[in-house]
């Protein structure tokens, strides 16, 4: 089995935990006084990459289901958790046509929580809504300047 592997630096490990739970739906499978670690089966990988302008680097991290009702079902979750969340309904962006939710983790890591329903012939025609003072994957479909 592959895994995509991502490791995100904190200076709240407590708040971390309790989002990436929500998030995730499972808890930790190893937590340590400085470390927590999720092996998780579902969701597996979608990696993207684009030369659409912004800083090189990381992006933004996300989640891709493939019904709404799961989509709905990890918004619920983040909710509950007091996760920052904002909705974006029937976005066109990176070629596809999507609902999405954008939100943050303590650090301001930007999470794109989506379920893809239709492809689009252009890139992007809805710039993702501001999640914090950090804008939403400001490379991801914003105007390519």
């Amino acid at each position: 089995m592959k895994r995509l592997h991502l490791h995100i630096r904190t200076d709240d490990l407590e708040g971390s935990i309790k989002y990436y739970t929500a998030l995730f739906g499972a808890e930790p499978a190893r937590r340590e006084d400085d470390y927590a670690k999720w092996l998780l089966d579902d969701p597996a990988a979608n990696v993207a990459v684009s030369a659409r302008g912004g800083k090189p680097g990381l992006d933004h991290v996300g989640v891709s289901v493939d019904q709404n009702e799961a989509l709905e079902s990890v918004a619920a979750r983040m909710r509950d958790a007091t996760a920052p969340l904002v909705q974006e309904e029937n976005a066109t962006c990176c070629y596809a046509r999507s609902d999405k939710y954008w939100s943050h983790d303590p650090q301001g890591t930007v999470w794109e929580l989506f379920h893809s329903f239709g492809d689009s012939e252009v890139y992007g025609a809805t710039a993702p809504q501001v999640v914090n003072a950090k804008e939403a994957a400001t490379g991801c479909c914003a105007p390519n300047v």
